[in-house]
């Protein structure tokens, strides 16, 4: 027993001795792991030093992005990038990049001047000038200012009498003026009150503070009067983008005005954009944008096809479809058709509408 015993003992001491290289090789790995490189100065670097550091450099930037990998897959933060301060270096020591201690990229400002046409040029003479003082020449100084006043034109149109007792009067240019008021003073109303989004009492007192000689009335005419070539323009956008168009998307929106709703219609896709002011969001009301201003009504196969699809009776489809003249000019000529045949049923009357709506669109 006593033999077995000093066995036991021998087998922990050797074991003990076992484990203390062990422990101690972990401790010693955990302090290299631990360790951080020394600076080594660059007078004492040799070739194969260097390329040892730059490989640590390395190894070190792509340990720590796996950790700010595995950091974010973990919901954590990684490790923030603080970029070295600034503070107390001279714009000119080389440090930003340049390499040369030159000025960085963007910093030459150029003159605020350059592009500016200049419309008057003034002299303007130094006060206190002592007697034989050397004149240096002059100095540039640049003021920008805007001119905002009337401008008054008075046309002297010349009048004539032919032989025959004829008279001929010469007309003021379309391009200055349209009727007692100048181009440039309706431009600049319209600018201000569409684009500027100037109300007109805000744009009456603005012209009656610098002399315009205006009413309310006139303001509201050149606002809204007139713009017949506007809505021209404005018809053959929804023309051509139809035109163009595979496919257009459509959307209302509801505003109330004097206690009734009005309603804003926008046709368009990426190619184009269109609005239009009604009252009603009414299928018919889109059939009816969708004609481009024309005012027919048109009996074809799409009118007929739309008609069957939503299960208009084959009788009053068969009714139709048996008129000579498959186009209307008007609302008033479609009505009267419809009635024609005893149209009574307003279901019947708008699924028929709408196809002779579709048909002309």
């Amino acid at each position: 027993m006593v033999a077995n015993t000093q066995s036991n003992r021998t087998d922990e001491v050797e074991s003990k001795e076992e484990n203390q290289p062990r422990e101690a090789n972990s401790t010693r790995a955990n302090g290299i792991k631990s360790m951080r490189i020394p600076k080594i100065p660059d007078n004492q670097q040799n070739p194969l030093i260097a390329e040892l550091l730059e490989i640590i450099h390395l190894q070190s930037e792509q340990i720590q992005a796996l950790k700010d990998e595995i950091a974010i897959l973990k919901g954590q933060k990684p490790k923030p990038k603080i970029t070295p301060s600034n503070l107390g270096k001279s714009p000119q020591s080389g440090d930003n990049g340049e390499g040369d201690g030159g000025k960085r990229p963007g910093s030459e400002k150029k003159s605020k001047t350059a592009d500016l046409v200049i419309n008057e040029t003034l002299i303007v003479k130094a006060d206190n000038v002592p007697a034989g003082s050397r004149f240096k020449g002059f100095e540039n100084f640049t003021v920008q200012s805007i001119v905002f006043k009337s401008h008054n034109i008075l046309f002297r149109l010349e009048r004539w009498e032919t032989p025959e007792g004829d008279e001929i009067l010469a007309k003021v240019p379309d391009k200055d003026a349209v009727g007692h008021f100048g181009t440039p003073l309706i431009c600049y109303i319209l600018y201000q009150y569409y684009q500027a989004q100037v109300t007109q009492p805000l744009i009456f007192e603005q012209l009656k503070e610098i002399g315009v000689d205006i009413s309310t009335g006139q303001v509201n005419r050149i606002i809204t009067e007139g713009k017949d070539r506007f809505h021209a323009e404005k018809a053959e956008i929804l023309r051509v983008g139809l035109k163009i168009s595979s496919c257009v998307n459509v959307d209302d929106t509801s505003a109330p005005h004097k206690g009734k709703n009005g309603y804003c219609t926008h046709i368009g896709n990426e190619f184009f954009a269109w609005f239009e002011s009604t009252e009603s969001k009414s299928r018919l009301n889109f059939l009816k944008l969708l004609r481009c201003e024309n005012t027919d009504y048109v009996l074809n196969d799409e009118a007929l096809n739309y008609m069957v699809a939503l299960k208009l009776p084959r009788a009053m489809i068969e009714l139709l479809s048996s008129l000579e003249n498959k186009s209307f000019s008007s609302e008033a000529e479609w009505n009267t058709a419809l009635q024609s045949f005893s149209f009574s049923d307003e279901r019947h009357i708008r699924i028929a509408t709408e196809g002779a709506l579709l048909g002309s669109a």
